[in-house]
């Protein structure tokens, strides 16, 4: 596949947190190959953004890639390259994690879930995907200057990432860039303990430890992209954690302050989907889609593809 005179100047990357998450296991891929109008409206979208680079959040994950491969063959112009791995969200613990006496439930996983690979993470690329590096494993307890609190009863055992964090490098013409993909918890549906909301705030501040080096050499050229969860300005949750993202000065901020998603009231409009490129890269134009599919709309930022 050659590559687009387009892709000389600027290169497109987007995160959508498309609704394709369903209530079983091979149910999405059902409604692909039945082509249901939720799926018809979802891959419009998705073509309309022209997005080189896309990562899809609450996406059903399974094993075979059946479901991405399905919904991406469907496409006007399919990826050639999609990537996913299996995500924290659905995988037991083996524990009765919100202690109500029974097991195996969603709230008993890894991550809320289900079934294993219920709203995962997928990646539609242009360009190949080299070298991954899956932090999913890591354990919440093992985070520099951790939230978790000590007495909790899973802190040898409880994954940080409630579905997954990953650092996966796009080869693009001229350099390659390096994707910090994840999605956070909501910092909600919890009790005075505040558990979701620690855990959200420090799925957000594991990539400042990336940066830092914390956890191997950092990356160049990076972009922080998915689900925070977390509105610097409004809403619940720690906002103090996405701040302190935001004003990382390795990191820039295309669009601040401009709402990613709408429910109802009181809940209203909030900022948790972001596109954070690092500084070393140059910014052409950022933007959010309008979609009437689902609460979340997509956002994309242009970045220079030469140094």
């Amino acid at each position: 596949m050659g590559v687009s005179p387009v892709w000389a100047d600027t290169i497109r990357i987007a995160t959508y947190a498309a609704p394709l998450s369903r209530n079983g296991p091979g149910l999405l891929l059902a409604d692909i190959l039945n082509e249901t109008p939720e799926i018809v409206q979802v891959s419009e979208q998705i073509e309309a953004l022209a997005a080189d680079i896309l990562l899809l959040t609450d996406i059903d994950y399974d094993r075979d890639l059946r479901a991405l491969r399905a919904f991406n063959d469907r496409l006007t112009a399919p990826y050639p390259h999609i990537f996913a791995l299996r995500p924290n969200s659905g995988m037991q613990t083996g524990f009765d994690v919100d202690q109500n006496g029974r097991f195996g439930e969603a709230r008993d996983a890894m991550g809320y879930g289900r079934f294993s690979g219920d709203g995962g993470m997928a990646i539609l690329s242009n360009f190949p995907i080299g070298t991954v590096t899956d932090y999913s494993d890591a354990l919440w307890a093992d985070l520099p200057q951790t939230l978790m609190a000590k007495d909790d009863p899973l802190r040898g055992v409880q994954r940080l990432s409630s579905v997954g964090h990953w650092q996966v490098q796009i080869l693009t013409p001229n350099r390659p860039l390096t994707l910090l993909a994840f999605s956070a918890t909501p910092p909600v549906f919890d009790g005075p303990e505040d558990r979701n909301g620690r855990r959200n705030a420090d799925e957000i501040l594991f990539w400042r430890n990336v940066v830092d080096g914390d956890f191997g050499p950092p990356p160049d050229d990076f972009v922080i992209l998915g689900i925070a969860n977390l509105d610097p300005e409004r809403g619940d949750g720690r906002r103090e954690a996405i701040i302190s993202l935001l004003n990382d000065p390795q990191i820039q901020d295309p669009l601040p302050n401009q709402p990613t998603a709408y429910w109802p009231d009181p809940i209203g409009a909030l900022r948790v989907d972001y596109v954070l490129p690092s500084a070393t890269l140059t910014i052409q134009n950022a933007g959010i889609e309008d979609t009437p599919i689902g609460p979340h709309r997509p956002v994309w930022v242009d970045v220079l593809s030469a140094p």
